[in-house]
């Protein structure tokens, strides 16, 4: 067998993987691979005559040396593990302590992070679902608003984990969803993927919160967003993730989020995630069922939230730079890293906005 063949053969992919890459545990695991791979050459080499029976044979080792590099690289870049490390769990709540934000990698690998996906009992991964739960639970806990007695009120609540989670945290909870009767509930496809909540069921999380302390402290209630009904109000807290891009328009979105602070008592916070277009700050894409959000409608919701009186803390608009930060999810949307993804012709992401209302 020919090894330096081999290694001249793969040493273009190691220097793509270090400009991609740089020097991190991707990197080092692809060259302690190589040098295993190396070694099992050197060890096989007296045997290389024998068993290469010509030199078209013997040209296959490199090609079966590079496929194996490129293999790890293909797994390594998809695993959470492979890019955060494996940690013990995170047993008691750690503090994030950042604002309005971008979903990015640096946050996946952080002890907060951890804590309340542990909490929600769901498998870590590098899914922005998973961040965008993260975002609202920490941001509420940080800012001390998880406390037992204060109220909090959930939009388009679905059946994610966080109405549970709360509860646990003894807040009381008004959970509400779109009338599962309504034309648009079905239309959206929800009810029929087991997207949509229709009843105190549809929240139960029993490794989260038993099913008799969830039904004393939660209340699921049929609201449309667009027309919050006048006495949802003096709330310590409300949230929604990813939903008012679904109201119908980006204006629908933006007026749901300044309704949505009229819920809360003077200097209540409101949590809201949405869409948002990483690919032009110009040209989007929306309709009736999904709005992507650019920085500069952003922008503007800020500044009416402002000119409210309320507060909205600095939004961060850095992308990150980390691997899954570069990777791109294509339909239909399988891939073990889901931060980005491409609707239509525009990559975009999930936003995190943070809302304090005025005192």
């Amino acid at each position: 067998m020919s090894d330096n063949v081999g290694r001249k053969t793969l040493r273009p992919l190691v220097h793509f993987a270090r400009s991609v890459f740089g020097t991190n545990g991707l990197f080092q695991k692809i060259t302690e691979t190589n040098a295993k791979l190396d070694t099992l050459a050197s060890q096989l080499g007296g045997y290389g005559s024998k068993l290469a029976a010509s030199a078209e044979e013997r040209a296959t080792a490199p090609v079966t040396k590079m496929e194996a590099a490129a293999a790890l690289l293909r797994r390594d870049v998809a695993t959470y593990a492979d890019l955060t490390g494996e940690p013990p769990p995170v047993l008691e709540p750690a503090v994030h302590g950042g604002g309005s934000r971008l979903c990015r990698q640096g946050d996946f690998a952080t002890d907060a992070f951890r804590y309340w996906i542990g909490r929600t009992h769901w498998p870590l991964a590098m899914h922005r679902k998973l961040w965008e739960w993260f975002f609202i639970a920490d941001v509420l806990w940080s800012r001390g608003v998880l406390r037992p007695g204060n109220r909090g009120l959930g939009f388009g609540v679905g059946t994610e984990p966080l109405t549970a989670l709360f509860a646990a945290h003894d807040c009381r909870i008004v959970a509400t969803d779109l009338d599962p009767e309504s034309t648009r509930a079905s239309q959206m496809g929800w009810i029929q993927t087991n997207q949509h909540a229709t009843e105190m069921s549809s929240l139960h999380y029993p490794l989260i919160c038993p099913l008799e302390k969830l039904a004393e402290r939660v209340v699921f209630r049929p609201v449309d967003m667009n027309a919050i009904p006048a006495d949802l109000t003096d709330f310590d807290f409300n949230w929604s993730s990813c939903s008012f891009e679904h109201l119908g328009s980006l204006r629908q979105g933006i007026e749901f989020v300044v309704r949505s602070i009229e819920c809360l008592r003077p200097g209540g916070i409101a949590v809201h995630t949405t869409e948002f277009n990483l690919t032009s700050n110009t040209s989007t894409f929306e309709s009736k069922d999904l709005s992507l959000y650019r920085r500069r409608d952003i922008e503007e919701l800020i500044a009416a939230l402002e000119a409210r009186g309320h507060t909205v803390e600095p939004m961060d608009w850095d992308r990150g730079n980390g691997i899954a930060d570069r990777y791109v999810d294509l339909p239909p949307y399988n891939a073990p890293m889901h931060l980005r993804l491409r609707l239509a012709e525009f990559d975009c992401t999930s936003i995190g906005l943070i809302v304090h209302a005025k005192t």
